[in-house]
């Protein structure tokens, strides 16, 4: 399972904001900012912020990714490369 943003890239656009500008307005790290750039975990706090700034809900940002279960869903990466081999 993972994370994708790409809806929140897009409300950026539609709004014709910046990533910096988002950024700046919601006081978040640029650290956590490129965590959410990767598609990475960031905590609940980020999102409510971000969801605060634009007005928006948390399926209008975001949306969870299912891994597909022929590709080892479930093990961890290292896990997964042991299997290969």
């Amino acid at each position: 399972m993972s994370l994708c943003y790409k809806k929140l890239w897009k409300q950026l656009i539609d709004r014709d904001m910046t990533r910096t500008d988002l950024r700046l307005a919601t006081g978040i790290s640029p650290s956590t900012f490129a965590r959410l750039s990767r598609g990475d975990y960031v905590a609940s706090s980020v999102i409510d912020r971000i969801c605060q700034e634009l007005k928006c809900d948390v399926g209008d940002m975001m949306e969870v990714v299912l891994d597909d279960k022929k590709h080892g869903a479930g093990m961890s990466d290292k896990r997964q490369r042991r299997k290969k081999k």
